[in-house]
């Protein structure tokens, strides 16, 4: 067959099939509803606004939006990994299959938190240990190097085991010595979420330089540019007067923030919310700062 030219486009060839009206894209979108995170305070602050009557009604999502791809940042010791556990558990619970990419830790040592994590949220960990299946990058230096071949192993899970939920901790490990690609590899790693239909959340770790309480990870602005949206954890030092006002805590004690920085699936809660690690090492969304 004779090949078409181009002229118009300097003999550049448009990809036909990347073009949709909206009604066809349309029929391709999913349905929007939550997905539950078994984080106690976090659900109840993604929300939807539809119309009734004349008016318009702010109506609870119940949960993340199915289908997004959500970037958890924040310095060490701000509960990152503990967030992205009780996920899994949460959904693990219910019967749904999780893939956990593991970047930082070994497997075996990632399993043994999760079990901790189920015991705490009174999840028999027996009944759900075959529905979290774990991908050790950690270990291999080939899933941590290549992202190809990362990619591909992951696919294998979600086709083999029906996974429709993945956690990567953190995105950072695939990325550490070669910052300058950070954009090119989460735009890849965002891009197989959706393709691959998976309700998703990265963790990414902040430089401690870097403003507590803003998206900016490891990679300049690469992870919340591309994701469909960023939770940012923190911890304060209340060392002066100014700061035990603002946090209405004594001087000497550490405060850990929440809040939600954008997300383009759904409305969300936008105030800065006081974050709390439970004796049991769960993590609890508590009140804003300032009503």
């Amino acid at each position: 067959m004779e090949k078409k030219e181009y002229p118009a486009f300097g003999g550049a060839e448009p990809d036909l099939k990347a073009i949709y009206t909206g009604g066809e894209a349309l029929k391709k979108a999913p349905k929007l509803y939550g997905v539950s995170t078994g984080i106690q305070g976090l659900d109840e602050l993604f929300f939807v606004v539809e119309k009734q009557g004349d008016k318009l009604v702010k109506k609870p999502l119940g949960g993340i939006p199915a289908y997004s791809v959500f970037n958890l940042t924040g310095v060490s010791d701000t509960g990152k990994s503990l967030m992205v556990e009780q996920f899994a558990v949460n959904q693990a619970s219910k019967g749904e299959k999780v893939a956990f990419i593991t970047v930082e830790t070994p497997a075996n040592f990632v399993v043994a938190s999760l079990k901790l994590r189920a015991a705490a949220m009174g999840i028999e960990f027996d009944s759900i240990q075959d529905h979290i299946i774990l991908i050790d990058a950690a270990s291999s230096t080939r899933l941590r190097e290549n992202l190809p071949d990362l990619l591909a192993t992951l696919a294998y899970v979600i086709q083999n085991y029906k996974v429709k939920f993945t956690v990567i901790d953190s995105v950072t490990g695939l990325f550490e010595t070669k910052e300058m690609l950070a954009r090119s590899v989460v735009r890849r790693l965002f891009n197989f979420m959706k393709k691959w239909y998976q309700t998703a959340l990265f963790v990414s770790q902040k430089r401690s330089g870097h403003e507590e309480l803003t998206a900016e990870a490891a990679g300049g602005y690469a992870i919340g540019h591309i994701v469909d949206g960023t939770m940012v954890l923190a911890k304060e030092l209340i060392d002066s007067s100014y700061k035990a006002k603002i946090y209405k805590r004594p001087i000497g004690e550490v405060v850990r923030l929440f809040r939600i920085d954008g997300c383009r699936m759904c409305g969300h809660d936008s105030k800065v919310r006081f974050l709390e690690i439970t004796e049991e090492g769960l993590v609890v969304i508590k009140d804003p700062i300032s009503k």
